[in-house]
């Protein structure tokens, strides 16, 4: 796989050169990015999945859902669905895609979309009865004919973007010069005891003069089921089969493994058919099944309810956490267009 990568160079450098002349037409005007008269949050990323853009989102549903009306506007990645889709209670993963989907069941007050049209998709946001007064961009940094008010640009601390390379050598969807269009970076996925040391070396290698924050994933101390909690400390020395379906499992098994469960791993988004589901339900015999959120949402309803459970996530910052807060606080508080 490396080889190849390496062999491809001449087509990432044209990947690259493609992406840039866009960046530069929009940058330009030549292009039209649209803005609008309300705070539009985007959390994205210059690399291909696994940043943690899902969590951060939470995050800021958590922190803002008190005080306003919040709508979530994803593309709905491998949805089975085209155009706008306003979640309903006849919305499934498939209908509206697995990440959205999430967002739908966990927070029952907020408002959630999919578009691949992000500017139709905010229009058509704006004019609904009870329209939100903040929306969240879910994976949209690379969707240029918006204009967002404040981008939230996300890197993995094992997979920094200034240290990878364009499509397909590397993971970039483009350039890392990309990053000057952030208004912030996190840094995800931290060691929960990362030294300042190995911050400020980060922050040097990213070299870019934007405030930049770094988050710790944190698992909970229980697993859920559609009618049950167990805590994990119960369960980790118990035979148990583990399943994930995104893009960075890793440190998911880590925390619930034991030398005896069995792992299987899908690919991120993954669609499950009939025939998956029998072969976990052979592999997992009359143990329990855990697997991430986010592929709780597709396997629930299936032959594997009755052993299945959920290990949910959030994500929180290691130091600095309320400058961020009110970052994001004064933005909303003051944007009256993005612009």
């Amino acid at each position: 796989m490396i080889f190849l990568r390496k062999i491809l160079f001449p087509f990432a450098v044209l990947y690259g050169c493609i992406t840039r002349f866009r960046n530069f037409l929009f940058d330009v005007g030549i292009l039209k990015s649209y803005s609008f008269d309300m705070p539009v949050i985007a959390v994205g990323n210059l690399s291909v999945g696994g940043t943690g853009k899902t969590p951060q989102i939470e995050y800021l549903i958590r922190l803002l859902s008190d005080k306003h009306k919040i709508a979530t506007l994803s593309r709905g990645y491998k949805r089975q669905s085209k155009g706008f889709v306003l979640a309903d209670t006849t919305s499934t993963a498939i209908t509206i895609g697995d990440e959205p989907f999430q967002f739908y069941k966990k927070f029952p007050d907020i408002i959630v979309a999919v578009d691949a049209d992000r500017k139709n998709g905010i229009e058509q946001l704006i004019s609904l009865n009870e329209s939100p007064d903040i929306i969240l961009l879910d994976d949209a940094f690379q969707h240029r004919k918006v204009k967002a008010g404040f981008y939230i640009l996300l890197t993995a601390y094992d997979d920094l973007f200034c240290d990878d390379f364009i499509l397909p050598t590397g993971n970039l969807r483009e350039s890392r010069s990309g990053a000057k269009r952030a208004n912030m970076i996190i840094v995800t996925k931290c060691p929960k005891k990362i030294s300042e040391l190995a911050q400020d070396k980060i922050r040097r290698r990213i070299g870019v003069d934007k405030p930049l924050f770094f988050s710790v994933i944190t698992y909970e101390d229980y697993v859920y089921s559609s009618n049950e909690a167990i805590k994990v400390s119960e369960i980790k020395n118990v035979n148990k089969l583990l399943l994930a379906g995104i893009a960075k499992p890793k440190s998911f098994f880590a925390y619930l493994q034991n030398e005896n469960d069995v792992i299987l791993t899908f690919s991120d988004h993954h669609h499950f058919t009939e025939e998956d589901i029998l072969h976990i339900k052979k592999q997992a015999k009359n143990n329990i099944i855990i697997t991430t959120e986010k592929d709780y949402v597709r396997l629930k309803g299936s032959i594997l309810e009755r052993q299945l459970f959920y290990l949910p996530i959030k994500t929180s910052f290691i130091s600095g956490g309320d400058n961020f807060d009110k970052t994001i606080l004064n933005y909303v508080g003051t944007s009256t267009r993005n612009s």
